[in-house]
């Protein structure tokens, strides 16, 4: 059944894969993105040109996730068009690479801002409207990082995921008996077909992060990086993060999966969350609340 979606952090990436591929699968999608006069206006004339030769119901909606402001507008466009929302996904974020200490509070702040607060500002602009419909389909892109392997000079990243899917994991028993239901998409680490890498925010304070370089940590950024590349096979490719995200959006609602692993690297996020995600479906049958494991579904 044909759904309408809003992607958040659509311009590159896994957001613009995946809107593309989900208007391909058939749903009207909204392409969030902020800038689209600015900076992302040729991604907006390119998907634009895009829809327009395939006929996908695919658009860019202005969408700053940093502005509350911004955000309720782009939600209320969407249902004055469409007169419901019925996904949301929550993939914008951004990367940042170096030594932990080098980083000031206030990037450590910026990227906590763009990873996990901006999730919130969505989720209070279409939440009052999901739970009044008693449907819908929250939709989080986490990263393999939040419990399986964690290279060096990744820290900011890696402590921003890692917040933004605990706080996936406590909406979702929050939200499912308002009949409102969650999936956790968890990429690993793609180190080519996007521009995650290349376009990671450096730290601030080059006097330290000058330290680390000519330290005994002097080869730490090459090692890593150079690791992760061989870990990753050949064939790896960042559309199957896309695919992923159209199976869950296609899948029967109330028996879409609470997470779904694309990790080609098998960095061991896959093993660490399976216990994890067991130990809270437990606590909750524990604790007499085990139906919040699952979306109430009205007959």
């Amino acid at each position: 059944m044909k759904q309408v979606i809003v992607i958040t952090g659509a311009s590159s990436g896994f957001g613009w894969m995946s809107a593309i591929a989900l208007a391909r699968a058939g749903h009207a999608v909204y392409a969030g993105m902020r800038e689209t006069d600015g900076r992302n206006a040729p991604a907006v004339q390119r998907l634009q040109q895009l829809a327009s030769g395939e006929g996908l119901d695919l658009h860019a909606i202005e969408m700053d996730i940093a502005d509350q402001s911004s955000v309720d507008a782009a939600i209320e466009a969407i249902l004055a068009i469409q007169g419901r929302l019925d996904v949301v996904v929550h993939n914008a974020g951004h990367m940042a690479y170096g030594p932990a200490e080098a980083f000031t509070p206030e990037q450590f702040a910026a990227l906590y801002d763009t990873n996990v607060l901006g999730t919130q500002r969505v989720n209070r602009a279409v939440l009052p409207h999901l739970r009044s419909r008693g449907r819908g389909l929250l939709l989080w892109v986490s990263s393999s990082s939040t419990r399986g392997g964690t290279p060096p000079y990744l820290a900011p990243y890696f402590a921003a995921k890692a917040g933004m899917d605990a706080l996936a994991v406590s909406y979702a028993g929050e939200l499912a008996r308002w009949g409102i239901e969650s999936s956790i998409v968890v990429p690993g680490a793609f180190t080519q077909g996007t521009h995650h890498f290349a376009h990671a925010g450096q730290p601030s304070d080059a006097a330290v992060a000058k330290a680390y370089a000519e330290g005994p940590t002097a080869d730490l950024a090459d090692v890593a990086l150079r690791g992760l590349a061989a870990l990753e096979p050949a064939d790896a490719d960042p559309q199957a993060v896309a695919a992923a995200i159209v199976a869950v959006v296609d899948a029967p609602y109330g028996r879409r999966p609470f997470r779904v692993h694309v990790d080609p690297a098998q960095d061991g996020a896959e093993v660490v969350n399976g216990v994890a995600d067991r130990v809270r479906a437990e606590l909750l049958r524990r604790i007499g609340l085990g139906d919040l494991l699952h979306p109430r579904v009205e007959a």
